[in-house]
């Protein structure tokens, strides 16, 4: 009997605990939503690399293996990331196949920032890191690992401005325990930007043709094209375009 009326005791505790702090639930509702205000980092400052925004073909020099590269660098993210992509095709040797390599590297400020940092993802499945220095007219690519590196491996790059629309780029690599050696030198030119008219049709247009048709005994013909030598009666009312 203690055990039934201590149960009859404990629901209405409840209901009145529940009606207790139902104002307190409403009052909680009826708050206003917070404002938070994150301020942004500023922009990072590439007015010293910024030359390189654009196309460019790249050709290997005589003391390298043969082939060319395209890059197409731009910014992305508002201007807060440059975006390098490069397209490597090498001809075959003697004792080395064709080869072709695609990367997309993204340059941000660095944590310092005297310095940029470079990721580089490969078509190769590598994913190396350097840090980029600009001294004039020359930026410099060490390497500082990543998370995907060529094993063993080290590779860097320096980047040599020879004019406005023009640079060389020279690639080194050191196999493990061993001396950086020149992998290629390329020397790249920068491709014009080819602006669409604004004015005409595309060059793919073909712009239709319209005649004025006039009948013949048994079938239609244009006029100005033999209709009335071939004794053409009086032109239809309409006019066509292309055959009737």
């Amino acid at each position: 009997m203690r055990g039934l009326s201590g149960g009859r005791v404990t629901k209405p505790a409840i209901l009145v605990a529940l009606v207790l702090f139902a104002p307190a639930l409403l009052a909680a509702k009826e708050k206003s939503p917070s404002t938070y205000r994150i301020p942004l980092p500023p922009k990072p400052d590439f007015a010293s690399i910024e030359w390189m925004i654009g196309n460019w073909t790249g050709q290997m020099d005589k003391h390298s293996p043969q082939g060319e590269i395209h890059l197409s660098v731009s910014y992305d993210l508002d201007q807060r990331v440059m975006v390098f992509r490069e397209k490597i095709s090498l001809a075959a040797t003697g004792e080395i196949p064709a080869d072709k390599e695609s990367s997309i590297g993204i340059l941000s400020p660095g944590p310092s920032g005297d310095s940029f940092l470079f990721q580089v993802y490969s078509s190769t499945g590598f994913i190396s890191r350097y840090r980029a220095t600009v001294a004039g007219s020359e930026i410099d690519f060490t390497p500082d690992g990543g998370p995907q590196p060529l094993p063993g491996w080290l590779s860097r790059r320096i980047i040599q401005r020879s004019d406005i629309d023009g640079f060389t780029q020279t690639v080194q690599l050191a196999p493990p325990l061993k001396p950086f050696f020149d992998y290629y030198t390329a020397a790249f030119i920068r491709q014009p930007v080819i602006k669409s008219s604004e004015t005409g049709p595309p060059p793919h247009h073909k712009k239709k043709v319209c005649h004025r048709w006039c009948r013949l005994p048994g079938r239609a013909g244009r006029i100005g094209s033999g209709c009335a030598q071939a004794g053409g009666r009086q032109p239809l009312p309409f006019s066509g375009c292309g055959s009737p």
